[in-house]
């Protein structure tokens, strides 16, 4: 395939970023990087936050379908929360790691409570749950503010983690209705939301102690454009193994989910656009579309079918995807990120796809379930490669300012670098953009059966 190498002068618009940095006093120009020990931390609450979100609806809905697969999503739920203790600790040391690993890991038990007040129509059990859960987000958010010194506010955290909460049960709710529209839209906005809340704690753990991260920023135009895309990645990766077990299984909502990767490369083409143009997002859309999205969906109704011939076809298009895809990103970012290195790290995605959906039609769930969440966290490699590769080919456009020391800042739970706040930056971006393509989102019929 022949990749545009009209990829050039970068336009980054404001439906990615906007950084706007206060300039009362002389400022001295910093290199941009994605790499700095703050962008690092938050990349990390990015990771772990976001993975907490999609095993807890998975696990929920999991188990209100009475799954086979049901106790090994609620296992790598919980082991997801225990691997947030070693973070903490290299934060907070081993007492505070313990105490959030006490209040975190014990509110992952309310989702079953909630999971068996919908089965059983109970109304007095789902309010003791809803109880418990105000009781988690009262807790935690007091473990949040005094841990940070209330630089990230014990309201401000409440209002936050109330939202998560509210979001988790407004997507499980809608999905026992049978409305999987509206459960998918929960998901996409809850997803996203994580991502917010990553930012605001790295934010304030960073302004807490400074030092301990070098002096260094999580909320800087090159972290900002580091944590989009891994927003973007991971969520690709959790609605493609989603889709394809839905797929695989018949499900009722499996046109949802297709629903939902379609709204997610409409987000992801808009970002293209705003740093590469629209001949390069329509490059984007082209190949990670027909190879890609399309391939997936095929190669599950072809285990469905047990057609190996079809199966071995849509695992070949995965590999052609590969090479286009890191062929493309060579080209856009001018081999700031190799092609060749680009190619190995989508071949690397997709056979992690394919491994976790083979396992998971083998009925190795505990396998699955693994290799899910090896996959996840590779696609937080590709949002740091890329967004370096993109600081690293227009510098300028993600200049940082150094600014004088008696400048007053402002920020939530601290100071901040802009007149804008930066944790509002990604979440109000992908939100414009999931409204401007909604409209154009298309739903694809349910290609495999049981």
């Amino acid at each position: 395939m022949k990749i545009s190498k009209k990829l050039i002068a970068p336009v980054l618009g404001a439906s990615l970023l906007v950084p706007t940095m206060v300039s009362a006093a002389e400022p001295t120009q910093m290199q941009p990087t994605v790499e700095t020990p703050a962008a690092d931390l938050r990349s990390t609450l990015d990771q772990l936050l976001s993975e907490h979100f999609v095993l807890a609806v998975t696990a929920m809905t999991k188990a209100y379908d009475g799954a086979e697969d049901a106790d090994e999503a609620f296992k790598a739920l919980d082991e997801n929360a225990a691997d947030m203790t070693p973070a903490i600790a290299s934060v907070y040391g081993d007492e505070g790691a313990k105490e959030f690993e006490r209040i975190f890991r014990e509110h992952n038990n309310y989702t079953d409570d909630l999971v068996k007040a919908a089965k059983e129509k109970d109304e007095n059990a789902r309010a003791e749950a809803e109880k418990e859960v105000q009781e988690f987000v009262d807790e935690f958010s007091a473990f949040l503010g005094t841990a940070t010194e209330g630089k990230l506010p014990e309201e401000t955290a409440k209002e936050a983690v109330r939202l998560h909460e509210n979001q988790v049960l407004e997507t499980f709710d809608d999905y026992v209705e049978g409305d999987y529209e509206g459960a998918y839209q929960s998901f996409r906005e809850g997803f996203k939301h994580m991502y917010v809340i990553s930012d605001a704690l790295s934010n304030a753990i960073v302004t807490q102690m400074p030092e301990k991260f070098e002096n260094s920023k999580s909320d800087t135009p090159a972290a900002d454009l580091r944590s989009t895309l891994n927003s973007l990645a991971s969520e690709h990766f959790a609605l493609a193994a989603i889709g394809m077990q839905k797929g695989f299984d018949g499900a009722a909502d499996y046109d949802f989910v297709n629903w939902a990767e379609d709204a997610h490369t409409a987000d992801f083409k808009a970002a293209i656009a705003s740093i590469y143009g629209d001949e390069g997002a329509a490059q984007f859309e082209k190949i990670w579309q027909g190879d890609h999205i399309n391939a997936q969906a095929e190669l599950a109704s072809a285990k469905v079918k047990g057609d190996k011939e079809a199966e071995a076809a849509a695992q070949e298009k995965l590999k052609k995807f590969a090479d286009e895809f890191g062929a493309f990103l060579g080209a856009a970012t001018e081999e700031n990120l190799p092609s060749d290195a680009a190619k190995e790290a989508v071949l690397a995605h997709e056979q992690t796809v394919i491994k976790a959906f083979e396992q998971y039609a083998s009925g190795n769930y505990n396998g699955s379930y693994d290799t899910f969440r090896e996959g996840y966290k590779l696609m937080f490699g590709v949002g740091q490669a890329l967004g370096d590769a993109i600081v690293k080919q227009s510098p300028d456009q993600f200049a940082e300012t150094k600014m004088p020391t008696d400048m007053p800042k402002t920020g939530l739970g601290g100071a901040s670098e802009s007149t804008t706040n930066p944790l509002t930056i990604v979440w109000t971006a992908l939100g414009a953009l999931a409204a401007l393509t909604a409209a154009v989102v298309v739903r694809r019929k349910v290609q495999a059966s049981k």
